[in-house]
């Protein structure tokens, strides 16, 4: 299966405003099999998050419902909270929140921790001294989130463990240990667009690592997951978000089932598929509010061996679980994009996915044209192209002799071809292809 998705910025559980069963409803009738959420140990502000002007993740400051019990409410409007005691109301909106998925055939990524971007996060974030009432070590921000953080860490783990033991019973759920962890601590590696200079502050050009801190603590995490699994029925793939855009994993913990990048390029597939783990594209956006970069990041993500996509929707929000809601965001989402995102999930589908691996080096020649290519190096051909200044070219894979049947599957409107008989000549298939919308999709089957 691969999970495909255009979903809501992460606050469905924690923010009381939002209708989850209106939205996960939504999401199953586009053709959606998979959402993230946060859990409440990081909270955005209402009017101020990234230019996000309508974020479920910053919910209003008497709407926040989060894993432990509030004791008061502090100076600045937020909770004040007992992280020794849980706050079962949480608890029961978090599992009624996953019997619905799972009625609707939904997978949900549990995100347990994120990086706290800036001080204002801080201040409002639960993990914060000033904001319990069991913490009272100094704590600051980019320390939260490695084992230099005192006391923190035993609160850390059992809430960890909390969540593991009632979130067990699910199958439609995996974890994710934290979000975009090289923020809090960025280790450069690799300069994007093909320079080589590496620049603090200077996001949208380079991939980070998170840092040795931040890796060890990440695997103290993990390492708590795994071992409270062992006691209970079920067992669950464990993500690991290790940097944007794209880059080679240098190593990968025995604990980590899922590799997850954001904004993700498909050399971020192509290079870590030799872990032999899923590779996820977990977040996108910062691209404009256009459907097209969306749609093409999808495909050609997918493609290169990818098993996950998620798209923000930014037309999700409180008074719009529906997802008609306006875009006012640095993103995209809409009615229109899940649309187009389902004609790629129902392609995908319509293989024996488990026998399909990337196959680019069957292409032979493909003039004006980026190929992107899922095979099973015999029989069955998935493709996707990219034309580049050209609306008409020939397309040449070694698929060995025989006869094939082609069709070909609009991306954006999902209108199929007839399918036709094309016989392959000294083991190359030949196939004219008509591209005037500067993307097209191919099911070869022999």
């Amino acid at each position: 299966m691969a999970l495909i998705t255009s979903a809501e910025h992460y606050g469905a559980v924690l923010n009381l405003d939002f209708d989850y069963r209106t939205y996960l409803k939504t999401l199953s009738e586009d053709g959606m099999n998979y959402t993230r959420i946060f859990t409440g140990s990081y909270l955005e502000i209402a009017g101020e998050s990234f230019g996000i002007q309508n974020n479920t993740l910053a919910p209003k400051k008497d709407r926040i419902i989060t894993p432990w019990a509030k004791v008061e409410t502090s100076q600045n409007g937020y909770g004040k909270y007992d992280l020794s005691t849980w706050n079962e109301s949480y608890f029961e909106r978090l599992k009624d929140f996953m019997t619905v998925a799972e009625e609707y055939g939904i997978f949900v990524e549990v995100s347990l921790f994120s990086s706290i971007y800036r001080d204002e996060h801080w201040d409002i974030c639960p993990q914060n001294p000033a904001n319990n009432i069991n913490i009272s070590d100094e704590v600051n921000r980019r320390d939260a989130q490695t084992l230099n953080n005192g006391s923190l860490l035993s609160y850390q783990v059992g809430f960890v463990r909390k969540m593991v033991k009632e979130l067990n019973e699910y199958d439609n759920v995996f974890f994710e240990i934290q979000n975009e962890p090289w923020a809090d601590h960025a280790h450069a590696v690799y300069n994007i667009v093909n320079k080589e200079e590496l620049k603090a502050n200077d996001w949208p050009y380079k991939a980070d690592f998170a840092s040795k801190a931040s890796l060890a603590w990440q695997e103290k995490m993990a390492s708590v997951i795994v071992e409270e699994e062992r006691t209970l029925p079920k067992k669950h793939l464990l993500a690991q978000n290790y940097s944007n855009f794209k880059a080679p994993v240098p190593e990968v913990s025995g604990h980590i089932s899922i590799i997850n990048f954001h904004y993700a390029w498909p050399e971020a597939a192509e290079w870590n598929y030799h872990y032999d783990k899923l590779i996820g594209f977990d977040e996108s956006g910062f691209a404009g509010s256009g459907d097209q970069v969306y749609r093409r990041q999808a495909w050609q993500f997918m493609l290169s061996g990818g098993g996950l996509f998620n798209s923000l929707d930014y037309s999700f929000f409180p008074g719009h679980e529906d997802g008609l809601g306006e875009n006012k965001a640095p993103g995209g989402g809409g009615k229109t994009l899940r649309f187009q995102l389902k004609i790629l999930s129902d392609f995908l589908h319509g293989f024996e996915l488990s026998k399909l691996h990337p196959d680019l080096y069957s292409i032979k020649s493909s003039p004006g044209l980026i190929p992107y290519v899922l095979s099973d190096q015999n029989k069955v051909y998935a493709v996707f192209l990219r034309a580049i200044g050209t609306a008409h070219t020939n397309l040449q894979i070694e698929t060995g002799d025989g006869l094939f049947q082609v069709q070909e599957i609009n991306t954006i409107t999902g209108a199929k071809t007839d399918p036709v008989m094309i016989t392959a000549w000294d083991s190359i298939l030949s196939i004219e292809v008509a591209i005037p919308q500067e993307e097209l999709a191919l099911k070869i089957i022999k």
